[in-house]
């Protein structure tokens, strides 16, 4: 008995096979064009970014350079400023400063204002202060000329006041004045000539052959008011050419010797 083969149809497939599903046609042509745009803009990205990053490099680059450059013009300047001083430093040599020009002020000072009620007040202050009863006659020198030197004032100050070596720079006459106006008139005098930097006045007294009694009273007095004067350091009576026994020659301390107010 002959065996039967089995055939089999060209439309079934042989047992174990997988069943191949045929693409429809024309369905890969749109994907391979996808695939290659996609591909393309990736690439126009990549070729931008990389641009970029060139041009940025080239930046960075030509910063860097003028920077550098900058730094080596600055460089050169100072070196060059360096050598300029040097070279001025050694052709000058060591130098000293030079003294101070003196230039003499010719314009004059002028005065300084008077405080006219200030004067008053320091008059009437004087007035109080000076007493017409103090007893100067130990201090006194009872020569031929009466004369007066402060403490440790030497015999020579009044040698010189009666020789007139002392210029008589003001003068003031009390003659006429009664006791009290006499008093304040010779304060204010000598504190404005001592004020002044004057060293050598004389005050007109009079002999007194007009009091009563032709007693020297106001003579007396400016005696004792004088040696009350921290201004005044002597006083003799004056030669017969500047009034003799009616007058006195008076030294006056230097002005930053004052004892101003007393």
């Amino acid at each position: 008995m002959t065996a039967h083969k089995p055939t089999w149809s060209a439309k079934v497939s042989p047992p174990g096979r997988p069943k191949v599903k045929r693409a429809p046609s024309g369905g890969s042509e749109p994907l391979a064009k996808s695939a290659r745009a996609d591909s393309g803009a990736v690439g126009s990205v990549e070729a931008k970014f990389i641009a970029d990053l060139k041009q940025v490099k080239k930046e960075i680059a030509a910063q860097a350079e003028r920077e550098a450059q900058a730094a080596a013009q600055h460089a050169l300047e100072a070196k060059r400023a360096r050598e300029h001083r040097s070279l001025f430093q050694t052709a000058v040599g060591k130098v000293q400063r030079l003294p101070e020009p003196r230039i003499a002020n010719l314009r004059p000072t002028p005065p300084p204002p008077t405080p006219v009620q200030h004067l008053l007040d320091e008059a009437a202050a004087y007035s109080e202060s000076i007493s017409d009863e103090m007893d100067v006659t130990s201090l006194l020198e009872t020569d031929e000329r009466l004369s007066f030197r402060r403490h440790g004032v030497g015999p020579d100050v009044t040698y010189k006041l009666r020789r007139g070596k002392w210029s008589i720079q003001r003068q003031i006459d009390l003659h006429g004045l009664r006791s009290d106006e006499a008093r304040e008139t010779l304060g204010a005098f000598i504190r404005e000539a001592h004020k002044q930097g004057i060293r050598c006045v004389r005050v007109v007294t009079g002999k007194g052959l007009g009091s009563p009694g032709k007693a020297p009273v106001l003579k007396d007095k400016v005696h004792r008011w004088l040696v009350q004067r921290s201004e005044v350091v002597a006083f003799v009576q004056a030669q017969p050419a500047h009034g003799g026994a009616g007058a006195l020659v008076v030294l006056l301390q230097p002005l930053r010797h004052a004892a101003f107010g007393q």
